[in-house]
């Protein structure tokens, strides 16, 4: 059994920083990339971060400079530092894990909410 489990969101007012984290723990043989998504309501989910077994990295242009994704791969701990954050950036985020023999595994998602 495999469990993701994302922490680290809540409320920041416009112009701050969180850092999310998630990790990943159970029968997983070989994950190939770790990322953040979000989902905003009404919404559709869209990709934050990604960040490969080899750190490559992509971003979405939204928060491109704003937000640094980062991975520990001994510990299958991903980070996401967000900074300069704005009401835009309020969603639902969740951690997604990209796995050999193409297992794809989600976490709960953390509620990020920028407001003043």
């Amino acid at each position: 059994q495999v469990q993701v489990v994302e922490s680290g969101g809540g409320l920041v007012q416009p112009g701050g920083s969180l850092r999310l984290s998630c990790a990943a723990s159970g029968s997983i043989f070989r994950i190939y990339a770790m990322g953040w998504y979000r989902q905003a309501p009404g919404k559709q989910r869209e990709l934050v971060a990604l960040i490969t077994s080899g750190s490559s990295t992509n971003y979405a242009d939204s928060v491109k400079g704003r937000f640094t994704i980062s991975r520990d791969n001994a510990k299958n701990t991903v980070y996401l530092q967000m900074n300069s954050l704005k009401p835009e950036d309020t969603a639902v985020y969740y951690c997604n894990v990209v796995a050999a023999m193409g297992h794809n595994y989600w976490g709960q998602g953390t509620q990020v909410t920028v407001s003043s």
